[in-house]
């Protein structure tokens, strides 16, 4: 099936974003797409699940990624994420070589794609990212600050 819009691949990733919201995770979803638009994988936050800090939506859709394609070279393909990616998520989409981030809300506490940072395009570095920010940003943060209401 091809994701053809941003708002249809952003859809994918809020889906997840409401898996981790059940399962008690920081709702972030994230979805990989190859450079035909199709869908590779999807995944959510799991650090509580894994007990691991480095559980993040787009490390996990990375990863699993590049055991399908069997290469950590990631080009041509779209990483959609509902929260902006934290610095360690940023340089691994770099490091992936992922040709475009896409995202919903801003993340105004880490956020290392234009809020705080922007190491996907920093060009200092060996590859530039295209990035889209904004999509669906209202129902990712609805999402995220329905969580964190609920927690105080």
């Amino acid at each position: 099936m091809k994701y053809e819009s941003d708002i249809a691949k952003m859809e994918v990733a809020l889906e997840q974003a409401k898996l981790a919201y059940k399962n008690d995770e920081i709702p972030v979803g994230a979805a990989l797409f190859n450079k035909n638009d199709e869908l590779v994988v999807s995944d959510h936050n799991r650090r509580e699940l894994d007990q691991d800090p480095t559980s993040h939506a787009e490390i996990l859709v990375l990863k699993a990624a590049s055991k399908i394609y069997k290469t950590w070279r990631l080009e041509g393909s779209t990483l959609v994420v509902t929260l902006e990616p934290d610095p360690m998520c940023a340089g691994a989409i770099v490091n992936a070589r992922v040709k475009r981030l896409i995202y919903g809300a801003p993340n105004e506490k880490a956020g290392a794609a234009w809020t705080l940072y922007n190491i996907p395009q920093d060009k200092r570095l060996n590859h530039y990212t295209e990035i889209t920010d904004g999509i669906l940003r209202k129902e990712s943060e609805e999402l995220l600050t329905s969580f964190f209401e609920n927690k105080r």
